[in-house]
């Protein structure tokens, strides 16, 4: 379903925001090209954990083979389609269990982090995107016209309980000599609780994906939100290719950011009055500069490092 969304909102041009502020433009086929391929990167993760878990030991109290052949192991194991594990103890060691248990919480987070992602543009301020709400659902008992990410935020409430049971997979693996028996009471309750709340989390992510409102025509009106703010780069960048020192050229485009966030205008209005930059840069550099279009030239480019 990412792999879909990342095809069909490849150009569709959206603010790009870091601590929360608006940046510069990407697009919401790039913000879903990104989780595309880090849910390639769980998956292939799990797939490593699940083989380094399993391995299996028949070797004996204290994994010496004192009064076990080490054929039966070898049997046994082919038997439970697993392989030997090379040397042990009592058990297998946890930091086994522990690598499958960080796969489990590594993907937890990034089902958190797509979760975190929808929720914030789904804020009424945002608007980009909604998760399905569907006909007769109520956002609140008290408010009628309430639409909230209920099922988002239920995402990311329980995948800390997945995060939160790494820590117990990580103590698991401190054992006494060769073995002690602290670890199996914990074991029975991370490992199931794990993977069912993760089973449940997955196949609710891909309910919510599925069935996603995106509202590109907000997309658009929130990149216009702030006159013309996000171009700030471009045009320090010019300046200073004209001859001015980085310190000159940010002083002189922070002055007008600062005066479009008094609402004195936009940044290309600004620019087109402004004798510090008309001395230096010409009308079509100028139109250059603010074409949206240039933050979209190296789209493809990503795609075709990812194989999209």
């Amino acid at each position: 379903m990412l792999k879909k969304l990342a095809v069909t909102y490849r150009k569709t041009p959206c603010m790009g925001r870091s601590h929360g502020v608006h940046a510069e433009p990407t697009t919401f086929g790039v913000k879903m090209a990104l989780y595309y391929e880090e849910f390639k990167r769980n998956r292939d993760r799990m797939l490593q954990a699940i083989e380094t878990i399993s391995y299996g030991k028949f070797s004996g109290a204290v994994g010496t083979f004192s009064s076990i052949s080490p054929d039966v192991e070898n049997l046994a194991c082919e038997k439970l389609g697993l392989k030997p594990d090379p040397i042990s103890t009592q058990v297998i060691q946890r930091d086994r269990h522990a690598e499958f248990m960080a796969a489990l919480a590594i993907c937890a987070g990034s089902l958190d982090k797509l979760a975190t992602e929808i929720r914030h543009l789904q804020r009424t301020e945002v608007r980009e995107v909604e998760e399905p709400f569907q006909k007769g659902q109520k956002g609140s008992s008290a408010m009628p016209h309430k639409r909230n990410p209920i099922l988002c935020e239920r995402v990311t409430g329980i995948s800390r309980v997945i995060k939160a049971n790494m820590n117990v997979a990580l103590d698991d693996m401190t054992l006494w000599h060769e073995r002690d028996i602290s670890h199996s009471s914990a074991e029975r309750i991370i490992f199931p609780d794990s993977t069912i709340a993760l089973d449940y989390l997955i196949h609710r992510m891909i309910f919510i994906m599925e069935n996603l409102n995106v509202y590109p025509e907000n997309m658009m009106e929130n990149i216009g939100r702030t006159g013309g703010l996000f171009y700030s780069q471009g045009l320090l960048l010019a300046l200073v290719e004209k001859g001015l020192s980085r310190e000159d050229a940010y002083r002189i485009v922070q002055d007008l950011a600062m005066r479009v966030w008094s609402k004195e205008g936009t940044l290309p209005d600004l620019c087109s009055t402004d004798s510090a930059i008309s001395e230096r840069l010409s009308k079509k550099e100028l139109k250059e500069i603010f074409d949206l279009n240039r933050y979209l030239k190296n789209i493809d480019y990503i795609y075709k490092k990812i194989g999209l």
